[in-house]
């Protein structure tokens, strides 16, 4: 397991603020409430070793498949529908959505290889990301892929708590299947706009795991 670089500055800031709590309450609760200053430790310790967590690369064998659209991101299926696109396409689309957990990995990585045709960022709200209205009103990046002909459009949306949207792709770069793509902070949600022929492979309440779910086949 690796940290991610979007989480050196936060883990930085975090250990020197565990340190600073520690030493004072050491200095001044040690002696007179033992027992506050265990807890203030253990607390503050949880609290940095979750945030190490949040940052978190797991190594994987990734999956690195021609005809697979591989999950995105880590999380939860929770949307599974035929839509009316309202950004970059014009036609119906098959959603598939992906809801983050703060327990989940948060790397987003490419679902396919091919070209980016579209990169863009939306300002918007921050309603949960479970909301039906969250893949249209919230804070989003949309990266469009295309392969052979083909594209799909993956959305990274900010939740309640996501108000930071890492994204590293720009339009006419040639990118790899797996390779990362962003990394949204805290809980969150990915969209896939996928043509209607592609086959879905994955069901509402599955759990994908980033770079090695096949989502669906095109």
């Amino acid at each position: 397991m690796t940290i991610h670089k979007e989480g050196y500055t936060s883990i930085a800031i975090a250990t020197i603020l565990f340190g600073i709590i520690n030493v004072l309450s050491f200095y001044f609760l040690s002696s007179s409430i033992p027992l506050l200053s265990l807890l203030i430790f253990i607390g503050t310790l949880g609290l940095l070793l979750f945030l190490i967590s949040f940052f978190r690369i797991p190594k994987r064998q990734l999956t690195i498949q021609e005809n697979a659209i591989v999950a995105p991101a880590d999380g939860k299926v929770v949307v599974i529908e035929e839509v009316q696109a309202d950004e970059y396409f014009t036609d119906r689309r098959m959603q598939v959505s992906i809801f983050m957990s703060p327990l989940n990995v948060h790397v987003n990585r490419n679902p396919v290889s091919g070209e980016v045709a579209y990169s863009q960022y939306h300002k918007g709200k921050y309603l949960v990301a479970w909301h039906p209205k969250s893949s249209t009103e919230n804070e989003r990046h949309s990266v469009v892929y295309r392969k052979d002909g083909k594209e799909i459009l993956v959305k990274q949306i900010a939740g309640a708590l996501a108000k930071r949207i890492c994204n590293y792709l720009k339009p006419g770069q040639q990118v790899n299947q797996t390779d990362e793509m962003g990394f949204i902070k805290l809980g969150s949600r990915v969209d896939l706009l996928l043509p209607l022929d592609a086959k879905i492979l994955v069901n509402i309440g599955d759990k994908p795991k980033g770079g090695v779910t096949v989502i669906a086949t095109w």
